[in-house]
This record gives structure tokens, C-alpha cells and sequence, in this order.
């Protein structure tokens, strides 16, 4: 099991139980400046706030300081994914259909590996994301799928105010 799979398998149960769901969990810069970055929102899907970040950070550094999975230095960060927040799950590609988005393949589909279009969501089997790219319809392999965000648009910060 890699680092950030054990660090998930940690903090996961806390992290549900304190009423959060986990979107990501990812290390960033180098081995001098490493950053452990968890990323997380609301079940009920209101507004993170100052105050829910501080509490999962005291209850996910707890754990880690226990637990111990990481060899060296870090610092924390617990964040909420934002707006044009990254799209990781597979029922973010479906929560998130009708909303722009960007994404990058791990190998090329048709000659490319970078995408942006309108999100579909997932085919009926669940396996494979779906959008209009250039005016047509593509179907990309979700298991294909390295990096995905939504792009900030009028239409998604509406969409959000909305939902609020």
C-alpha cells in the first residue's frame, strides 16, 4: 500500500464520522517543502468555512501524529475543493454533468491527452466518462482519466450560488 493510501485508510472513518467527505489526499513540492494537502467537503454539501478546515486538521494531524505513516516532514493543509474543484470519484463526473471541464488522459485517445469540453457524465455502465468535445460527442475510459477539473464559468458560479 502507497503512503497516500495508507494515509487515507487512517483518516477516512474520522473524516465521514465528523460529517465530511474526502475528495483527495495528495502530496505537493519537493522533499524539502512537502505539502500533505486533504482535500475535503461537507456531506450535507453546505459551505466550508475557516472553522471546519481547522477542526479536520486537528483531528487528521492527531492521526497522523499516531499512526505515523509519513517519514518525512510535511506540513498539513486541509482544504475544501473549491468551485472549479477537481473531479476525482466517479460520481463527481455524474453529480457535475452539464458544467465545463477540463481533463487530461494518462495515454493519448485519438492522438491528444488534454481535453475541455462539456461534461456528460458516465455511460450507463459507469466506466467510461462522457462529454462533447469540438462538437461531437466522446467517450474516454474513466480508468484512462489522470487529471480532471471543472472550469470556472458564469454558468458553474451560478449554478453554485444557486445550490447554496
Amino acid at each position: 500500500m502507497d503512503v497516500i493510501s495508507k494515509i487515507t485508510h487512517i483518516i477516512e472513518p474520522t473524516v465521514q464520522d465528523m460529517g465530511y467527505e474526502l475528495v483527495r489526499v495528495l502530496f505537493q513540492g519537493d522533499d524539502l517543502n512537502r505539502t500533505l494537502q486533504v482535500m475535503a467537503e461537507r456531506i450535507d454539501r453546505q459551505d466550508m468555512k475557516v472553522e471546519d478546515c481547522e477542526a479536520l486538521s486537528k483531528a487528521i494531524s492527531a492521526l497522523l501524529d499516531v499512526e505515523d505513516p509519513i517519514e518525512r516532514r510535511y506540513v498539513l493543509e486541509v482544504t475544501s475543493p473549491g468551485i472549479d474543484r477537481p473531479l476525482i470519484k466517479a460520481q463527481d463526473f455524474v453529480r457535475f454533468a452539464g458544467h465545463e471541464f477540463k481533463m487530461e488522459t494518462m495515454s493519448p485517445i485519438n492522438g491528444r491527452k488534454r481535453f475541455k469540453g462539456q461534461l456528460l457524465g458516465l455511460d450507463a455502465a459507469q466506466e467510461n466518462v462522457r462529454m462533447v468535445f469540438e462538437g461531437q460527442e466522446l467517450s474516454v475510459p474513466l480508468s484512462l482519466v489522470g487529471k480532471a477539473k471543472l472550469v470556472l464559468t458564469d454558468e458553474l458560479v451560478a449554478s453554485f450560488l444557486k445550490n447554496k
